[in-house]
């Protein structure tokens, strides 16, 4: 296994007392926080949901005013979607690209509905547009989450081919983040579809390989595969519900672990998703 950057070394250096009884893991101090795309539009097909957005911008609050380092990652699926336009038969790179920009739209309305908050906000792209964000660099990047900033990351890793959940993977190895912390529209990781089978089974915890062996598809495989390389565990669970950015954090079981130190051995949860986690 890799041995982690230095940047995680000091990261971990600073995480939280150990876990406690009923925690799937310790606290931790600096995280990436992943907003899918889809999240953004609420219950319209397209475009972005002030309403969300504010429910975004205060999940952020909430574990920023308790001194956590909290970096965002941006999805743009509420707009464009490279490889659904690749399939109507636009250029795979040139719809990668279309679909970079469109996370860079979201971006800016996080950062606007933060700083109407009182938080100071940084935007960095990994495609350069200096009239509305810095580039991304990762040391800047650091330096403005000791600050007590919040970093939003746009325009994914800036190449075509790669989804955000990958970027979000690669910037929590970058700038040394104790976790990845997936929001989504279901409470966790299930074996199948709970939208469509009813008799969907949810996990708790789920080794690295075992999520890669089972083909699933919540987190794309090369996301974990970056995680799983260098001991980043993951939390997938419902961004919408209230409160579940911080305790996910803390370490309450609001979703699904995913990490070399799961307990694959126990049974699984079986869960829906309640009205409230679905109403995105």
């Amino acid at each position: 296994m890799a041995e982690p950057p230095p940047e995680r070394q000091q990261a971990e250096s600073i995480t939280q007392a150990p876990a406690r009884e009923g925690e799937q893991h310790p606290s931790w101090r600096r995280v990436v926080l992943k907003l899918s795309g889809g999240l953004f539009a609420g219950k319209e097909p397209l475009g972005i949901s002030p309403d969300v957005v504010q429910h975004l911008a205060a999940e952020i609050m909430a574990a920023t005013s308790t001194g956590i380092q909290v970096a965002a990652v941006v999805g743009g699926g509420n707009m464009f979607r490279g490889a659904a336009l690749a399939e109507r038969g636009i250029d795979r790179a040139r719809a990668d690209y279309m679909g970079m920009l469109s996370t860079v739209i979201n971006c800016l309305a996080l950062q606007d509905t933060l700083e109407k908050q009182g938080v100071d906000t940084r935007v960095q792209t990994a495609i350069t547009m200096g009239q509305v964000a810095e580039p991304y660099i990762p040391r800047r990047a650091i330096r403005h989450l000791q600050k007590g900033r919040v970093v939003i990351f746009g325009a994914g890793l800036g190449a075509p081919f790669f989804s955000t959940d990958t970027c979000a993977a690669q910037r929590a190895l970058e700038i040394g983040a104790d976790a990845v912390l997936k929001g989504t529209k279901v409470d966790g990781v299930y074996d199948a579809d709970p939208y469509t089978d009813p008799h969907a089974t949810r996990f708790e915890y789920l080794d690295y390989s075992e999520y890669l062996a089972r083909g699933l598809k919540v987190m794309d495989t090369t996301a974990v595969s970056l995680c799983m390389d260098n001991a980043v565990p993951i939390v997938v669970f419902a961004l919408m519900g209230e409160g579940n950015v911080l305790r996910a954090i803390h370490g309450e079981k609001v979703g699904t672990l995913i990490s070399e130190k799961s307990s694959t051995s126990e049974n699984p949860v079986p869960a829906k998703p309640s009205a409230s986690e679905t109403q995105c």
